[in-house]
Parts: C-alpha cells; structure tokens; sequence
C-alpha cells in the first residue's frame, strides 16, 4: 500500500525562493527515497507505507530545525482511483458545507459573502491542501490574487 503525505511549513514567504525550512523538509523526503511534489504552499510525499512513516520524524525534524514555525501534515493512502497529489475530494467537501452554511454557490455570493467564505474555508483548513487556492479561486469565480487578498485581509 502506498502513502501520501501533505505537509506545510511555516511561516509562508511572499514571491521568490521558497523558505530554507521548506526546502530542507523537501529534501529529507527526497534522502528518504520519497517521490516528491514541492509546490509554493506544500508538498507531497509518495511512497509505500512503511517508507512514509519511518520518512515522516525526519522531515518534521528537518522543517523545525530549518526554522519552521509550523508543521502541518495531512496522511491518507493512495487509491487506484485517487490520483497522486489530489485530495480525496476533502476540498470539495469543504467547499459544499460552506455553501450549505451561506446558502448559495460560491460563485453567486456578493463580494462580503465571498470574503466570508474564504475565511470559513481557511478556518477549516482547506487551503492547507496543495492547491486549494487555485481551486477555491476558480469556484469563487475570482483571480487566486484575489483568494490571497481574503486571507490577508484583517478581520478584526
């Protein structure tokens, strides 16, 4: 049986080269004979499952070392029917109880509704999926700058 491993590291850094703690992450799952995806706001882990699991204490070990503040990490197994680096369908399971809850389609919302949907959806711990933000964004009917806006915006 096979394994995914999201993980996050934080804190995110703006444009440019990616953060030493995440690039430190990616490359001891990489030592660990690990298939890998390194992406702006995440990474995938993929191999069988024992391999995962021993891989796993090092590359949080490697992230905290590096300076993260955060390690964030979702574990599932990899289906035939699941392919590598997607979620099982947990975002769009998220993005269904968040229209449930506001009562229309994301993309029909007004702009404050939008904005709240974003903030239910990061609460919720969509965008700690690797991609979510794209996606979210492409529901939303809006730009990903613009998701990325919502989630900077201060709310209090």
């Amino acid at each position: 049986m096979e394994l995914e491993a999201e993980f996050t590291t934080e804190p995110f850094r703006g444009e440019g080269s990616p953060p030493g703690h995440a690039t430190r992450a990616r490359d001891a799952a990489l030592a660990a004979g690990l298939s890998v995806d390194f992406g702006p706001l995440g990474t995938a882990a993929r191999g069988e499952r024992e391999a995962v699991l021993e891989a796993l204490p090092g590359i949080a070990r490697a992230a905290l070392d590096g300076g993260a503040t955060r390690f964030t990490l979702r574990l599932g197994s990899i289906t035939n029917d699941t392919p590598a680096g997607e979620p099982v369908n947990v975002l769009d399971q998220l993005v269904r109880q968040v229209e449930h809850e506001l009562g229309s389609p994301l993309g029909e919302l007004d702009r404050p509704g939008k904005q709240r949907a974003v903030r239910l959806l990061e609460e919720r711990g969509a965008f700690q999926l690797r991609k979510s933000v794209a996606a979210v964004a492409e529901t939303l009917g809006v730009t990903r700058f613009t998701v990325y806006n919502y989630l900077n915006r201060d709310t209090s």
